[in-house]
């Protein structure tokens, strides 16, 4: 399988043509990253709490001058006059400080144009660098920060604000934080023996390992000395990584810190979990342990090949390369202030790996690669010294390249909030596998293979995933996210798939009864060819006693919504029988029909 991965920035003011961007995002009104305002009154207020959540996030796009709810547009009229006065008190209050903390926007991320009898703005509002953050209203970012997930904007808590000033500060990396009141007494000495001896298999001859284990920390960044404080002590990473878990988990260290190994391969739905490794006791949970005994089974679920190369055999494939890979990055990107665990789970349909904290940079840039990137440094510097971890990079491309070498399904990473959580899936499902076409075969029948490849990729991953998203497909399919959108209402209007929800939170299945549902829509069909037009017409009159959509009079007299739209309504405008609402916007968004007195 060959697919395109589409990690280019968003790019939504090219050449293309103004209304053909306001219906795209439109068409897209599903998405995060999308956000419709009406400026009748005004320049909204709201639109600053947005401009500082989509900053703070993703970034997005901001249109000024149309209003949404539930997936219908109202737009404003706004004058040319209006629009002028609203950009310059956008750049008034964006050069502001005291108004707002960074002006993020230049010339080009405003865009105007004339759509219908309106003028809308529209806004690009990128995601800040990390070093900007948080973008925050006022001089005060405690109350005043927002942030960006499925539901809209919300604020942060004071908490949230926090994490994200100290991640601003690349100067001083979290696990570079001194430890009050730690000793000797609180590392795992067998931890560090383990470690000195993978140290010495990975680089033989190099001079740190001489040292005595004090200075080995030290030399590590287990252990560091403030020249301007005169403070000296162990540190948060050499704690994470060579601790006692008593010691780890005291409120000075890090009190939520939990890491955990599911594996669920019981087909029992009453067990859970076939085997877990978690701090129960019985061992010392520090990171280094961890990694010990869970990269083992991990690496055991995949297959190795006998390969010889210059007489040695290779037994690390690619694959088992982008495994150790993502459980590194999971360990080393955790922000332990955060009240989450790390979580690495293992079933029948892949790998998961989830660890408390947010993106340092943008999914596109992830998805790039190329950027090095860490929260915890020194904890970095650790794995790397033992053949774990590499600096060059965030990980992400031999991630990437291993699964997509081995024909898997793409890698996908998404964020979380509330608490934040970074999570990476490892499918061990290949989208187009004779299972897979096997599965949507039976329910669609062999015209399925017929259908175009994109839709075919569709239908796959909600196969393999058991539910698929506009945010998911961009990952599969080399589309703009409102063409996603696009060909998920195709699917659905095709009885392929089934959407739940509405806005942002939409998902779609299979639709595991399309027989039943084609004999359906067939028969519906069939009855409704046989209707003489002029009867059909007559209803059509009938409820369009005042301006009515094309849904709700599809809906009203229970007629097919494509026949009516292709068919029969043109035909009753051109005879002068309806009237558009907007008659010189045939193709707008919210048109609506009305009965013309004859």
């Amino acid at each position: 399988m060959s697919v395109k991965l589409n990690t280019n920035e968003p790019t939504l003011f090219d050449e293309m043509d103004f209304v053909e961007q306001i219906e795209r995002l439109m068409n897209d009104s599903e998405s995060s990253e999308i956000e419709f305002k009406s400026a009748k009154g005004g320049f909204p207020d709201s639109f600053w709490e947005t401009y500082s959540s989509f900053a703070n996030t993703q970034g997005g796009t901001i249109v000024l001058g149309v209003k949404e709810s539930k997936g219908r547009f109202c737009i404003d009229n706004l004058s040319k006059e209006q629009v002028e006065k609203y950009k310059k008190e956008f750049w008034d209050k964006a050069n502001n400080i005291q108004f707002v903390s960074a002006n993020l926007l230049k010339n080009s991320d405003i865009q105007e144009g004339v759509y219908g009898d309106s003028v809308l703005l529209l806004f690009n509002i990128p995601r800040a660098d990390r070093k900007q953050m948080p973008i925050y209203r006022t001089l005060n970012p405690f109350g005043n920060t927002y942030k960006r997930n499925h539901e809209g904007d919300y604020k942060c808590t004071n908490e949230e604000v926090k994490r994200m000033i100290a991640d601003s500060d690349d100067s001083h990396p979290q696990d570079s934080r001194i430890l009050n009141e730690y000793s000797m007494d609180d590392i795992d000495l067998e931890s560090l023996k383990q470690y000195r001896q993978l140290f010495a298999i990975s680089k033989p001859s190099h001079p740190w390992l001489a040292l005595d284990d004090k200075s080995l920390l030290e030399r590590l960044g287990g252990y560091r000395k403030d020249r301007q404080t005169k403070q000296e002590g162990f540190t948060l990473a050499g704690l994470l990584m060579f601790g006692k878990i008593e010691s780890i988990l005291d409120e000075e260290c890090a009190p939520f810190y939990f890491p955990d190994y599911r594996e669920c391969l019981s087909s029992n739905p009453e067990i859970r979990w076939t085997d877990r490794i978690y701090p129960d006791g019985t061992w010392e949970a520090n990171l280094f342990q961890f990694y010990r005994k869970v990269y083992p089974k991990l690496a055991s679920f995949l297959p190795k090949p006998f390969k010889l190369e210059q007489g040695r055999r290779i037994d690390e494939t690619p694959t088992h390369i982008a495994l150790r890979e993502a459980f590194i990055n999971t360990l080393i990107h955790c922000n332990h202030s955060v009240n989450a665990s790390i979580v690495i789970e293992y079933s029948k349909d892949g790998f998961v790996f989830s660890n408390p904290g947010s993106l340092l940079i943008s999914l596109a840039q992830y998805y790039r690669g190329g950027e090095s990137v860490c929260r915890n440094k020194s904890i970095q510097k650790m794995f790397m010294q033992i053949g774990s971890a590499e600096k060059a990079g965030s990980g992400v491309d031999k991630i990437i390249s291993g699964w997509k070498e081995a024909n898997l399904a793409y890698p996908y990473v998404k964020e979380q909030s509330r608490p934040d959580k970074v999570v990476l899936e490892l499918p061990l499902i290949s989208l187009l596998s004779v299972e897979t076409m096997g599965e949507l075969t039976r329910l669609f029948g062999d015209d399925v293979s017929g259908i175009g490849r994109n839709e075919l990729l569709a239908l796959a991953t909600a196969c393999t995933e058991g539910e698929t998203t506009n945010d998911r497909l961009r990952l599969v399919l080399d589309l703009h996210r409102a063409d996603i959108t696009k060909l998920l209402q195709a699917l659905c209007r095709g009885n392929y798939l089934i959407s739940h929800g509405i806005g942002r939170g939409t998902r779609y299945t299979l639709n595991k009864d399309f027989g039943d549902a084609s004999n359906v829509a067939s028969n519906v069909a069939s009855k409704r060819t046989r209707l003489p037009i002029d009867i059909l017409q007559k209803e059509i009159l009938a409820v369009c006693a005042d301006y009515i959509s094309l849904e709700e009079i599809a809906k009203l007299i229970d007629k097919n919504l494509r026949y009516l739209k292709n068919n029969v309504i043109p035909t009753m405008v051109t005879n002068g029988m309806l009237e558009r609402e907007y008659p010189h916007t045939p193709k707008h968004p919210n048109q609506r029909y009305k009965a013309n007195k004859l």
